[in-house]
């Protein structure tokens, strides 16, 4: 993933350019760089490292030019170096392209290009882009047709903004299977990857759709399809406050994301559950979703994505095979996709994606609609390519998440893979309505609950301080609480680098008790009562190798005074819901490890935000 914005307008295009970049840093940090139309030439500057590294090069230089674009790059073709930073240009220089993106098809359009002449100078598949926009624009004469022409000879996904000497009045913009916004404002216009790097301009934006174009000038944005055809719509207002985007005076993203679980929890919720008119909750409401008879009669669900998001999809196996007894198939996308999956014609597919971009979740959402199963899209991105793509989208209302490192994605993704399932249940018939109103209840409860964990991290921050240095953490629990095992032990590995695992802890005994030893921590999730016994066998074997121990629980009876090193208590609540609680001590540890060890629990090494490439 990497981030573009680009900038045409009376303003001085450079400062805006800059401090754009700044709020796509996230997509990409190994390099970065901007055009600018001085008037006369196209002015590159670009430069290996964070964007910051771009800024001090360019601190004494006078840039002058009122259109141009700008880059912060995640490498995937070519090593991280300032030949390899965005953007490319064609030979002479007159052509300039950043771009978001795989090319699959590069290394033989590099291979053609070579045999007309053509001298590469980096390793990137973008070059190429470059180039053959170019070879076209000597052929027609028009910017805009051998942008096209161009299009229709890639393969991969691509997210483009291209400037040309000799049409200094506008950009260029396209995209396919990557995210690109265009802000429109008075006098000027934008691009960006992402909506955040826009709201310091303007709210007024259009959402690219696949395969669409669009033409930036000062006064107007026309938009085409890639056959150049004229397409007419409505700008969408983005009513997102700046300061969300922002850290609103925690020292990182990461922290300021899991402070706002409560409210991003709220956000979510309340608006679906249906009080009568003593305020008491009595239903499911989804604008989004009709619950009508594919529900009732559904055979399964199929739950797709990745990484954090596909073991929100864990989670939720386990709760709709609780409240709705209907069996739930969870799969990472990326085997999804190739493993020839068995789809039936009463299946319903679900799909989650914190960006709805992913590029793995995508494609196995494409392959379950060509097999004419019903897609539903749980993404926080309003616009995105899968919330676009789906039969229905849910949207997480979480607001903007800024660390790669997700967390409030996380549980917002959780609230509605809850109702979702408590909705099933009650139309299937499957949970006695009264008990079902009870749920809804704890629902609502939930964000108060985890304001009061967020209210004592200090004990977590503290406990943190003691275990920074351990070379081995092992997250195990049993049933719901294994599924949290899952995140807590990725966001630990994420932000700290620490080498953490998850293990149902009934297989303990079956293999990874062997690495125990007193450079271990063991820390067990324990929210299902009727499993404390074992889990506390667990502990005690543990201990007597020399592990330290954690155990994150809502017990109150004891069950783990006289074992545990540290405990930390949850308020109470159904165990079935004890993972939007429980993930919050986990989230809190994996940060401050990361602090205690110096690194940047925001932008950790190796890592983008979402993975729009295979």
């Amino acid at each position: 993933m990497c981030g573009i914005v680009g900038y045409v307008g009376s303003r001085e295009a450079t400062p805006v350019l800059i401090n754009s970049l700044k709020k796509l840093e996230y997509r990409g940090y190994d390099s970065a760089g901007i055009a600018v139309f001085t008037g006369e030439d196209i002015l590159v500057r670009k430069a290996k490292g964070a964007l910051k590294v771009l800024e001090e090069r360019i601190a004494h230089e006078t840039i002058r030019g009122s259109l141009g674009i700008g880059h912060t790059r995640w490498a995937t073709h070519g090593e991280p170096s300032d030949i390899n930073a965005h953007p490319q240009t064609n030979v002479s220089g007159s052509i300039a392209v950043v771009h978001n993106g795989i090319i699959e098809n590069y290394a033989r359009l590099k291979e053609w290009l070579q045999a007309q002449g053509v001298v590469f100078r980096s390793q990137t598949d973008t070059e190429v882009i470059a180039h053959l926009i170019n070879y076209y624009y000597e052929e027609s004469g028009d910017i805009f047709q051998a942008v096209l022409q161009t299009l229709a000879r890639l393969e991969g996904s691509y997210a483009l903004g291209v400037i040309c000497r000799d049409y200094p009045d506008r950009i260029i913009a396209a995209r396919k299977d990557c995210p690109l916004v265009v802000g429109l404002g008075t006098g000027e216009n934008f691009i960006a990857s992402d909506v955040p790097a826009l709201l310091e301009y303007t709210r007024q934006v259009y959402f690219l759709n696949q395969k669409e174009v669009a033409v930036l000038y000062t006064d107007h944005v026309d938009l085409f399809t890639e056959n150049g055809e004229k397409v007419v719509r409505d700008p969408y207002h983005v009513d997102w406050d700046v300061s969300s985007a922002e850290k609103g005076g925690y020292e990182h993203f990461m922290l300021k994301e899991i402070h706002e679980q409560p409210k991003a929890l709220t956000d979510t919720l309340r608006p679906r559950i249906v009080k009568n008119g003593s305020g008491e909750p009595v239903d499911i409401s989804f604008d989004e979703v009709k619950f009508g008879d594919e529900w009732k009669h559904a055979g399964r669900i199929v739950i797709c994505a990745c990484g954090t998001a596909y073991h929100a999809g864990v989670v939720a196996k386990y709760a709709f095979e609780k409240f709705a007894r209907i069996p739930v198939e969870v799969d990472t996308a990326s085997e999804f996709r190739y493993r020839n999956p068995i789809l039936l014609e009463n299946d319903i597919f679900i799909t989650v994606s914190q960006s709805g971009e992913t590029a793995d979740t995508l494609a196995a959402l494409r392959l379950a609609k060509e097999h004419g199963t019903r897609i539903i899209a749980i993404t926080n991105c309003v616009g995105s390519t899968i919330s676009r793509e789906a039969d229905a989208v849910i949207y997480t209302w979480a607001g903007p998440e800024i660390a790669v490192a997700s967390t409030k994605a996380y549980t917002t993704q959780l609230a509605c893979l809850y109702l979702i399932a408590l909705k099933t249940a009650l139309v299937r018939g499957a949970l006695a309505e009264s008990d079902f109103r009870l749920l809804l209840k704890e629902l609502l409860d939930l964000p108060d609950k985890l304001q009061l964990l967020l209210d004592e991290k200090a004990v977590i921050q503290k406990f943190a301080s003691r275990q920074f240095n351990k070379s081995k953490i092992f997250y195990i629990g049993r049933q719901f609480d294994s599924a949290t095992c899952l995140e807590s032990a990725l966001k630990l590995k994420e932000v700290s680098y620490m080498h953490s695992e998850a293990f149902n802890a009934g297989e303990l005994k079956h293999g990874p008790i062997a690495l125990v030893d007193p450079t271990t921590l063991v820390a067990a999730i324990a929210t299902q009562p009727d499993l404390y016994e074992k889990i506390g066998s667990n502990i005690v074997e543990v201990k007597t190798r020399g592990a330290a121990t954690l155990v994150i629980t809502q017990d109150t009876s004891g069950a783990f005074k006289d074992i545990a090193d540290e405990i930390i208590q949850l308020p109470p609540v159904s165990s079935a819901f004890s993972p939007i609680l429980a993930i919050v001590p986990a989230q809190l540890f994996a940060y401050y490890c990361a602090i205690l060890r110096g690194n940047d629990p925001d932008k950790p090494r190796n890592l983008a935000k979402s993975v729009t490439v295979e």
